[in-house]
């Protein structure tokens, strides 16, 4: 089977699981017909692994830099979609918690692969 490059990268893979994981909430949202909610919390979920995905094709590290820094500030995004679907209790406390921890690992993490890149 062909691999591309960025499927190797542990950044990549925990931000298509995440991307996964908030897709089922997207799902019911859609089930509550807040389809332009769902639509959101889909592209920037995806935003974070296609970032890292597209930047990992660059012959440059100065344009991967660039990419992986769009895909870091998708998990900030994701992180403000997360607080205010609690708080229109959309999730439970519980999800906007485990989805906040793991959107700042991820951030870390990416960071860090960036600061690797120097």
């Amino acid at each position: 089977m062909i691999k591309f490059r960025f499927q190797d990268l542990r950044i990549w893979q925990s931000a298509i699981e995440i991307a996964n994981d908030l897709f089922d909430i997207a799902d019911d949202l859609e089930k509550r017909k807040l389809y332009r909610w769902a639509e959101q919390l889909r592209a920037s979920g995806l935003s974070m692994s296609n970032n890292i995905a597209e930047g990992s094709g660059s012959s440059h590290k100065k344009e991967f830099s660039n990419f992986l820094n769009i895909a870091r500030r998708s998990t900030f995004e994701n992180a403000n979609a997360l607080i205010l679907f609690e708080m229109r209790n959309l999730i439970n406390l519980e999800q906007r918690d485990d989805f906040l921890t793991r959107l700042d690992i991820l951030c870390r993490q990416i960071t860090n692969f960036k600061k690797s890149l120097k």
